[in-house]
């Protein structure tokens, strides 16, 4: 038998703390375990420059890569006018440039091809339109017509001078859908064998000669849109696997039928617009990270394993945009791990410490009574079960450490909500000085002698704001937005709070000063019920959450703020609301913990924001 010796030339190191050397192994005699340290790798969308004109049903260069890319035409929405734009911009990796408009704005339409070489055909200006034009690098210049004008449809192509054009709607009262099929070859449009299903809406990737065709919205009264995939060999069309989410209204790239991504859109009904990615390797679809802002009608450029994708609509109050993000496959990311589960399942519960010395207090365990008075502190492997909480209550507030917190307000039946204020020295709870105005589903950052509870729901969802300063508690700086059930990282001087709800689930972010809250940039996904983490304003992360109506669903994303923008990271292995993080940890180091809806869970996940992470590998 070859000993790891020989392969890696030294022996296995006998230590009694585990070393931070990514590829190492070891064993660790104060456990008695052989361990390892790895680098998590995954897939992850980082936010990009945004386009400069926000539209949605923009064109993008699919055959063009993540660092040069097209984005041209689209619908700026009906205030803007011209409603209808001929647009083009260039992506350099990093920001957009305005280049030359096309001679017709249109939005609606297809294309393809790389930043230096595309076409545009068809779309809709108010009318069905059938005109195309090609892009050299410079300009755009008018070619022949489509045979058949449409809107809404697929297309593929590697250059101005290779395209192919499927499906789509030629009349729009009533929509009419279509199965024809257009090639060019760089001077003329040739009908060509139609595809399987008719559909518009459909999307595509590849070329003139193998292409792929996705998604869409047959005719009634089959399903409002469809996850049906068809390959094109040059000759004709079949049917291959479909995605696994139905879809249309979304975005598409890719160079070939082999290699195509698939994001965002519509998936109908209760689905409503989808955040959902998935990856084409050609024979099967898989799901892999969603985007980070959900949106329809939405472009792209490149692969599977490298691209850009921008504009859309995302049919919530932030609308049109000009929003961009990047995608890249099997890179170094932040991991969830499963960590150790605590022993009285439970959510809308308070939290204090980090992600290896944590606390958890209160919060409902569901049956009668409900409410909770239990304390659990983790030592990064472990909960145990230690003194309560002298009332019992949910909804709280908490920040501090494992060994000096506070728990703050909540609610518990027959009491409504509480103005409450118990302090933690490691040992036990002791009541202190009551908050003004009773409250619950509040934010609470801060530590056990100066703490911040903002915004929350006193009888109705609220925006006051109250700073503790160890005795006692002072009203300060109304929020711009009143909402409950939010997330908070920071300090009683510098904190940043975001999502929650008011009428409906939020993405706003507000930053406190010591004095007054400033509206600062938005999460990218709607979230309330979430759960923030973060000793300092600067260093924070949101988790998880219930997303807006009429989905409901529960959030398994993961968002990091550096003080300036929130960036989507990996997501949790479980979807959950009503959970708690670790609000003294930061945006590298944190725990999800219990939540969920019916039932609540125990399950504990720890984040490794840099994708480090210690292993076991046997038991001695």
């Amino acid at each position: 038998m070859t000993k790891y010796k020989e392969i890696i030339g030294t022996d296995i190191e006998a230590v009694t703390t585990d070393p931070t050397v990514t590829g190492q192994v070891w064993y660790n005699e104060s456990e008695g375990e052989l361990k390892t340290r790895n680098q998590f790798v995954g897939s992850a969308w980082s936010i990009g420059g945004s386009l400069n004109t926000s539209r949605d049903y923009v064109v993008g260069s699919t055959s063009g890569t993540q660092t040069a890319a097209l984005g041209f035409t689209g619908d700026a929405g009906p205030s803007v006018s011209p409603r209808y734009v001929g647009l083009t911009e260039q992506y350099d990796g990093s920001s957009w440039t305005e280049v030359a408009d096309l001679n017709t704005g249109r939005a609606y339409g297809s294309g393809g091809g790389t930043s230096t070489s595309a076409i545009m055909a068809g779309g809709y200006t108010g009318t069905v339109r059938s005109e195309a034009e090609t892009w050299d690098g410079s300009s755009w210049t008018e070619v022949s017509n489509l045979n058949s004008g449409r809107y809404n449809m697929g297309g593929a192509g590697s250059s101005n001078a290779n395209n192919i054009i499927f499906g789509g709607t030629t009349t729009t009262s009533p929509i009419t859908r279509s199965n024809i099929v257009e090639s060019w070859n760089g001077s003329s449009w040739t009908e060509v064998g139609d595809l399987n299903l008719t559909r518009y809406d459909v999307r595509g990737a590849g070329t003139n000669t193998d292409a792929l065709a996705f998604g869409g919205e047959p005719n009634p009264p089959a399903p409002t849109n469809t996850g049906s995939t068809e390959v094109w060999d040059g000759t004709s069309w079949y049917e291959v696997n479909a995605m696994n989410t139905s879809r249309g209204s979304h975005g598409g790239t890719g160079h070939s039928s082999s290699n195509a991504l698939a994001f965002g859109g519509y998936g109908g009904g209760p689905v409503g617009t989808v955040t959902n990615v998935e990856s084409w390797n050609g024979s099967q679809w898989t799901e892999v990270s969603d985007l980070s802002t959900q949106r329809t009608s939405v472009a792209g450029s490149g692969t599977n394993t490298s691209a850009v994708v921008f504009g859309g609509n995302t049919q919530d109050p932030r609308g049109i945009g000009g929003y961009t993000e990047e995608w890249n496959a099997a890179i170094a990311t932040g991991a969830w791990v499963i960590g150790g589960n605590i022993n009285t399942a439970r959510g809308r519960d308070g939290g204090a410490g980090t992600r290896d010395a944590a606390l958890l207090f209160g919060g409902e365990s569901g049956g009668s009574p409900g409410r909770s008075d239990k304390t659990e502190q983790y030592n990064g492997t472990s909960w145990a079960e230690v003194n309560a909480l002298n009332a019992q209550c949910r909804e709280q507030g908490g920040c501090g450490t494992q060994t000096a917190a506070l728990s703050f307000g909540g609610e518990n039946p027959g009491a409504g909500q509480l103005a409450t204020n118990e302090s933690w020295n490691g040992n036990v709870w002791t009541e202190v000085g009551d908050m003004n105005t009773g409250r619950r589903n509040h934010a609470g950052t801060g530590i056990q002698t100066a703490a911040l509870a903002s915004a929350g729901n006193s009888g109705t969802t609220t925006n006051i704001c109250e700073s503790w300063n160890g005795s006692s508690w002072t009203e300060v700086g109304d929020l711009n937005t009143s909402r409950n059930s939010l997330g908070g990282a920071g300090t009683n001087t510098a904190t940043v709070v975001f999502g929650g709800q008011s009428t409906t689930q939020l993405v706003n972010t507000e930053s406190w000063n010591g004095s007054a809250w400033t509206e600062v940039n938005d999460l990218n996904q709607t979230t309330a019920n979430n759960a923030g983490t973060g000793a300092t304003y600067t260093d924070a992360l949101n988790i998880g959450g219930y997303e807006t109506p009429p989905q409901n669903r529960l959030l398994p994303q993961t968002e990091s703020w550096n003080g300036t923008s929130w960036s989507r990271q990996t997501d949790m292995n479980t979807a959950r609301a009503y959970l708690e993080g670790s609000p003294a940890g930061s945006s590298t180091a944190s725990l999800a913990i219990g939540g969920g809806d019916s039932p609540f869970l125990t399950q504990t996940e720890e984040w490794f924001g840099d994708g480090h992470v210690t292993e076991k590998i046997s038991s001695s």
